[in-house]
């Protein structure tokens, strides 16, 4: 009976509703982004809101905290299910992602009340150590959960050291009843970046192509022809205008580009005339790869994707589970193969990172501060949804950590260029 009543203490209305409004606070800034509104006052507000009332709240507003969370902030994982044939899917999807954060929440409230117990140390600082730790946590080698996200788009800085800043100035608030420990946020205020004078970015000479191909489309071999007459009409353009370097999205050609060789000598006759970096399937006798194609000069590199997308490109799980999972939702195929390291290549004497679409997001990829990054996705499998401005996002998130200009083209959302951490349509 008291089992039944514990479970029943996380199920009231009180405890439901406080942690839904603590993820809505969380995920606030991205979705007025969703909307075309970004305001740094705003956005400073609602984050510090957001750990303000979750850092005071019981292990049961936790959980409830956690589960809005992993369905506000996630939910668009699922949709992918319906490009597979399995719409009715996709609220077994969200509710289990949900769960899945809820419960991550739920034993860092329980294991700081714990020690609070155990040594006496308060558990609202103990609390915020987990929160600055958490970004390290990888679900199913899911990495999009970082609470700095909060503060990209604010007047906060987003480095771990200014995110502990200020969960220690609201902690100690809230510890001693003195708002004026909040005024050690002005510390975690990003002076360097507001010091720093960014040379103007000649983005002229660079066209990052943007399509609106839906899934379906995209993987129909009979459009094939169209997409390819698209492709080259867009590169002729870009000739005409006299551009330099053109870019097209992730997997723009759905198949294997390097076994059509027509196609392949026709690019590299183009090259002459400008660089075109263009995303589509590699395939070399034993492996399927990912892949982003640069042409120049008559010549051609490829540059095979070094981190893939769990569940989408790879399966995290087990072996004997993946291939359940595999055979029921895709029909066996095999997973992606990852490059053992990323790929760094030359244009015009400027040095690009390869990154493609999921892979941008991870932290592996920004390993030696590169300057520049050309990252190429197809938000097609999870659109509509946030997923996009989500992106854009993290995206901002490592541009300003790593000072890394980034020249992104997607499909089925529109490209971008972020400078500084700022976007330039």
């Amino acid at each position: 009976m008291s089992l039944y009543i514990k479970i029943g203490e996380h199920f009231t209305i009180n405890k439901i509703t406080t942690g839904f409004l603590i993820a809505l606070l969380s995920a606030g800034a991205i979705y007025l982004d969703w909307f075309g509104f970004v305001s740094p006052l705003i956005n400073t507000i609602l984050g510090i809101l957001t750990l303000y009332y979750l850092l005071q709240s019981d292990k049961k507003v936790w959980f409830w905290s956690g589960f809005w969370i992993g369905a506000l902030w996630f939910w668009w994982i699922s949709v992918s299910f319906k490009n597979y044939g399995f719409p009715w899917a996709i609220p077994i999807g969200v509710f289990l992602t949900a769960l899945v954060y809820g419960l991550i929440f739920w034993a860092m409230a329980w294991l700081s009340e714990w020690i609070e117990k155990k040594i006496n140390l308060p558990q609202l600082f103990f609390k915020s150590l987990l929160l600055l730790l958490i970004s390290y946590l990888h679900p199913f080698a899911f990495d999009w959960f970082k609470p700095e996200l909060m503060f990209t788009n604010s007047y906060l800085g987003v480095e771990k050291w200014q995110f502990a800043l200020i969960l220690l100035s609201i902690s100690l608030s809230l510890y001693y009843q003195k708002l004026y420990w909040l005024g050690l946020l002005i510390l975690a205020y990003p002076y360097s970046q507001k010091w720093q004078e960014a040379t103007p970015l000649d983005t002229h000479g660079i066209v990052l192509s943007h399509s609106m191909t839906n899934v379906e489309d995209k993987w129909n071999p009979q459009l094939q022809p169209h997409h390819i007459d698209v492709v080259f009409d867009k590169i002729e353009r870009a000739i005409r205008e006299h551009k330099r370097i053109i870019v097209f999205p992730e997997s723009v050609f759905a198949f294997f580009l390097n076994t059509q060789p027509q196609l392949m000598t026709e690019l590299q006759a183009l090259s002459n005339e400008i660089t075109i970096v263009i995303g589509a399937l590699y395939w070399d006798g034993k492996v399927n790869r990912n892949s982003t194609y640069i042409f120049q000069k008559g010549r051609f590199q490829v540059a095979n994707k070094a981190v893939l997308v769990p569940f989408g490109e790879y399966n995290p799980l087990p072996k004997w589970l993946g291939d359940i999972i595999n055979n029921l939702f895709f029909d066996g195929a095999p997973d992606y193969v990852a490059s053992h390291e990323v790929t760094d290549y030359t244009i015009d004497g400027v040095t690009y990172r390869n990154a493609i679409c999921f892979e941008a997001t991870s932290k592996e990829l920004y390993q030696g501060n590169p300057k520049n990054m050309i990252v190429i996705s197809n938000n097609g499998w999870v659109t509509p949804s946030i997923e996009p401005t989500e992106q854009k996002i993290l995206l901002q998130f490592y541009s300003k950590k790593y000072g890394t200009t980034i020249f992104h083209a997607v499909n089925m959302s529109p490209s971008y260029i972020i400078y500084h951490g700022k976007v330039i349509q």
